[in-house]
């Protein structure tokens, strides 16, 4: 099994049991949209803060610390740093989960922007928005190993 998923093996093995579409993304995300609230609420809490402890710590998942990094998140200012910590907490304490986005897909200054704009959101349409990037990262991650076209 990889690592498609943030320390959540249970997606991949889910999708691994059941009957194949042909579309392995496809496959994979069923499986977190059929999951409970509760799991899929843990799923979105196994990924890191962007430019937070973990990345610090240096103890981001491979693909995390690369997807960061692409992102320039590895080397933010100080002023960078501390708007990134203050949106992660503002975003934490009123979702209860960190902010999620696609960051091969942006740059720092897209992030920030998503982070305080999403910040407006209620929660549901957060815990929608943060699967949906979930399934964006996945789906680099998959072409990135050769099991998925990019679209």
């Amino acid at each position: 099994m990889t690592a498609l998923f943030e320390h959540s093996p249970w997606v991949e093995a889910r999708a691994d049991a059941a009957s194949s579409s042909g579309d392995r993304h496809a496959d994979l995300m069923a499986v977190v949209h059929a999951a409970s609230a509760e799991e899929q609420l843990a799923l979105i809490r196994a990924h890191p803060e962007l430019a937070g402890k973990a990345a610090i710590d240096r103890t981001l998942t491979e693909a995390s610390a690369a997807e960061q990094a692409s992102a320039g998140l590895d080397r933010l200012s100080e002023a960078e740093f501390a708007r990134f910590h203050a949106l992660n907490a503002a975003y934490r304490e009123r979702f209860g989960f960190p902010f999620i986005i696609c960051v091969r897909l942006t740059d720092k200054a897209g992030i920030l922007a998503a982070m305080e704009a999403r910040l407006a959101n209620d929660r549901e349409t957060e815990i929608a928005a943060a699967i949906a990037q979930i399934g964006e990262i996945v789906r680099l991650r998959l072409r990135d190993m050769g099991l998925e076209d990019a679209r």
